[in-house]
């Protein structure tokens, strides 16, 4: 059963996406399923979202629901900022101002009797929405940029005010995710630095930090919530890679591994734009590299 769910129900995944033009939005993606650990696919489901101001128990800066649907592999996407308003307007908060919070609940029955709820921080606030409240900005970093070794594919404001973001290795490998199969702790889905450092026995640990590309030896297997975000973005890196003489991301229905654990035996690897699953983690998946700037 995955360490990295909210609930014993469903497992949350938030990736951004910031929109120049009113209305702002937020991308979100969630992987759902029922009790008994099944995928939900195909089907209708109520959710209601919130963001919080302050804490985990904040006040309610902003609420919505939608009714979205899942597809084939249990994953709903939807855009925070374009459901049906129940309190606050998306495109006024001040992101600068405070630390915020996303609240979920859930109804896999399509209602609006929201029994699944899960409340998680926003480490990381879209860097378009932040910088429009922010004086000033350091960087000028853009998406799809070559910078670093990589290719840039994420981009946010720090509390310095200067830009920092995520970074994609040009090329890829085919590995597994360790060869005895046994518990690491690499377990957050947010983290993927600290997931590598702790892969034991990982072929697919090995090839990232081996890596030189650039001159930087801090690549890094990218967490589950990385390889998610990748994929939201992917038209920017892959516009990049195509101009040169590099791989593009592989959206053939071929899995990618993040670092984030499930149990013993198995971890979760990403099908690039379109959702998660749990795998044998000797299974030979394709491995991409990040690092952080």
């Amino acid at each position: 059963m995955m360490k990295i769910t909210f609930t014993l129900i469903v497992s949350v995944i938030l990736t951004f996406t910031a929109y120049t033009q009113t209305p702002e939005k937020m991308s979100y993606q969630a992987v759902i399923r029922d009790a008994s650990n099944s995928l939900v696919t195909s089907q209708i489901i109520g959710m209601q979202l919130s963001i919080l101001k302050g804490g985990i128990s904040g006040a309610s800066v902003y609420t919505e629901t939608q009714t979205p649907t899942t597809n084939g592999n249990g994953l709903v996407s939807l855009e925070i900022g374009s459901g049906k308003i129940i309190n606050g307007d998306f495109t006024t908060i001040d992101w600068s101002n405070n630390t915020y919070y996303i609240k979920t609940e859930t109804d896999i029955s399509g209602g609006s009797s929201y029994t699944i709820t899960g409340t998680s921080q926003l480490l990381s606030v879209p860097y378009a929405l932040h910088a429009k409240t922010a004086e000033s900005v350091i960087g000028g970093h853009y998406l799809g940029e070559e910078f670093g070794g990589g290719i840039i594919f994420y981009l946010y404001q720090g509390v310095d005010g200067v830009q920092h973001g995520l970074i994609l290795s040009k090329n890829e490998s085919n590995q597994t995710w360790q060869t005895s199969p046994s518990t690491t702790n690499a377990n957050r889905s947010w983290d993927g630095a600290y997931n590598t450092n702790r892969m034991t026995n990982s072929d697919a640990a090995n090839y990232v930090k081996g890596l030189s590309d650039g001159g930087f030896n801090d690549w890094y297997l990218p967490s589950l919530d990385e390889l998610l975000t990748l994929g939201n973005n992917i038209i920017h890196v892959n516009k990049t890679l195509d101009l040169g003489v590099f791989t593009p991301l592989n959206k053939n229905y071929n899995r990618y591994w993040s670092s984030t654990e499930d149990d013993n035996n198995n971890a979760i690897a990403v099908y690039i734009g379109e959702g998660s699953d749990s795998n044998d983690k000797s299974s030979s998946f394709l491995v991409r590299a990040i690092r952080a700037f």
